[in-house]
């Protein structure tokens, strides 16, 4: 009896986490953190950078700033991930260095995403991504 060949199955294509973050010793932590772990990342210095990378390709999960340059904060970009990404939209990580602030109380009460704030430890963080966006593939 002759069976069909079997092709084996090709890797998955690994889906990177887009990091918005816009002081470079952050980014470079987060982004050294997420790679040790085994993910994949994408930098962009602003949430309107970010927004444009979102519409532009698939990512696996969001780590963002609260407060960005450019006019687009975390907020503005777990807004857009619900109204274009909703399979996104619960796998937004925040991270901030001002979690008092009234406006970033209300957008995590709004979003209900978690936040990680600033100074943290990498397992700290990584427990927290791993549990909103998923262990990396």
């Amino acid at each position: 009896m002759n069976l069909p060949a079997i092709k084996p199955l090709a890797e998955p294509s690994r889906l990177p986490v887009l990091l918005i973050e816009d002081e470079s010793a952050v980014m470079a932590y987060v982004r050294t953190a997420l790679e040790r772990y085994g993910y994949d990342v994408v930098c962009t210095e602003s949430g309107a950078e970010g927004l444009r990378l979102l519409e532009q390709g698939d990512f696996l999960g969001v780590v963002s700033d609260m407060r960005t340059p450019g006019g687009v904060d975390g907020a503005s970009v777990h807004a857009w991930l619900s109204q274009h990404r909703p399979r996104l939209a619960s796998r937004v990580v925040f991270i901030t260095g001002d979690i008092a602030n009234e406006d970033t109380v209300a957008t995590l009460r709004k979003t209900g995403a978690p936040c990680v704030e600033k100074p943290f430890r990498v397992r700290q963080f990584i427990s927290v991504v791993e549990k909103t966006i998923g262990k990396a593939p």
